[in-house]
């Protein structure tokens, strides 16, 4: 068994080159079922803890099923994701656990892995509901309330500013739900306090591109107070483009993921507060609602809500 899980491990981290050496079942253990877990980009921390949690569970659980575990090398990567699904598709995997980079795109190969019988679990960024009832499809979304999350990041921040004081979101990519439901989440926070959105644009989930956003935005507008981002890595980027204009005090950043490059940052105070959504468990969860679904197939494909908490200095201390 243990050379088995060994084996599984490789794959994964093959995976993203082209899952190459890979097979449906092991002859030493034909009964296990095999879940394939697709992600967005590995380039991201959040969805390398993702993976990580997932393989520590598939160790612990090695009796229970074999794992492929596969991701993108950036969010943008939407037709490779889609290439990695229609290839679990031809390994007949037992199940899929996707986590899509594009709500609308990946529906269609998400039907066809559904008509290949193949059970798929939508995790993390929810597919798009209107695609789905195109398809007449059904997909079960094992995931967090992103927009609730997000409001509550941006209430926290709202406590630190005055009514009418501008603020701007970094926004994540504009073909995810996920990233939609963010924006929401901030904006409903904004319109609480009375806040004003001065900016509102897309960083595509990236670093770089929120740098430079960034720094473009304090020459502009420098009397923005604060920083919504959709995700941690863009507020990184964020710090560092105020590092960079010698604002870093006077601007407030805010992320979501809780991933640890931003931790020591909410502790210093340079980032004020992030969501956590528990990306190690996160595949977990939509792997063991996978396994529930093999083991009693007529069972509703209602949706399963995970955990998403505030995180600031205070709850890391």
């Amino acid at each position: 068994m243990r050379v088995t899980a060994r084996r599984i491990v490789t794959c994964a981290l093959v995976a993203g080159a082209g899952i190459a050496g890979c097979s449906r079942g092991d002859p030493e253990a034909p009964g296990r079922p095999v879940v394939a877990l697709v992600m967005k980009s590995l380039a991201n921390e959040f969805f390398q803890t993702m993976e990580q949690g997932a393989r520590t569970h598939q160790a612990a659980h090695s009796e229970q099923y074999e794992m492929i575990a596969a991701g993108i090398k950036d969010e943008q990567d939407v037709a490779r994701q889609i290439a990695i699904v229609d290839q679990m598709i031809a390994r007949r995997v037992n199940a899929i656990v996707l986590a899509p980079a594009d709500s609308k795109a990946l529906v269609g190969v998400a039907k066809k892995a559904v008509d290949a019988g193949i059970v798929v679990v939508n995790i993390d960024n929810r597919f798009d509901r209107d695609a789905l009832a195109d398809r007449q499809l059904a997909v079960p979304f094992v995931g967090p309330d992103n927009r609730k999350g997000a409001a509550a990041v941006g209430a926290y921040i709202a406590k630190r500013l005055k009514t009418g004081d501008p603020i701007a979101i970094l926004e994540g990519a504009p073909n995810a739900f996920n990233g939609i439901e963010r924006k929401r989440g901030f904006e409903d926070a904004a319109s609480a306090a009375g806040l004003t959105i001065a900016r509102s644009q897309t960083a595509q989930w990236e670093t770089s591109r929120a740098n430079q956003i960034v720094s473009a935005l304090v020459s502009e507008r420098a009397d923005v107070k604060a920083i919504l981002c959709a995700n941690d890595s863009m507020a990184l980027g964020a710090v560092a483009a105020l590092k960079s204009a010698g604002r870093g005090r006077d601007v407030l950043v805010a992320g979501f993921d809780n991933i640890t490059a931003v931790q020591g940052l909410i502790k210093s105070g340079e980032i004020i507060a992030t969501a956590d959504q528990h990306g190690d468990q996160l595949a977990v969860f939509g792997i063991q609602f996978a396994l529930e679904r093999l083991r009693n197939p007529s069972a509703p494909l209602a949706d399963r809500e995970t955990p998403v908490d505030l995180v600031t200095a205070e709850t890391l201390h």
